[in-house]
């Protein structure tokens, strides 16, 4: 199930994630320790991808350069530059 909320209080130390997929923009919640298999569950809910779809998920580093995640690394990197750079939010395209 997505965690799709809108207020911010409940969420101080989780990870903001703007998702964006078939011009839709979508914001979730994450904790900083999420496994790759629980970001990929979040998607194909907030997503509402079938079970069997296949799909790609990457993050837009501070550059403004796309960054695919597909392992668990590039995951945990994606959230280390999150924190290093303080930025307001995690940017995930599906595609």
């Amino acid at each position: 199930m997505p965690t799709q909320l809108v207020g911010q209080d409940n969420h101080a130390s989780d990870v903001r994630v703007k998702t964006v997929y078939s011009g839709d923009v979508m914001i979730t919640y994450i904790n900083h320790n999420i496994t790759l298999e629980e970001f990929t569950q979040e998607m194909i809910a907030i997503c509402r991808f079938t079970p069997d779809q296949v799909f790609t998920m990457k993050w837009v580093d501070e550059e403004g350069d796309p960054c695919t995640i597909s392992t668990q690394l590039e995951l945990d990197e994606a959230l280390r530059l999150y924190e290093l750079n303080r930025d307001s939010e995690l940017t995930v395209h599906g595609k």
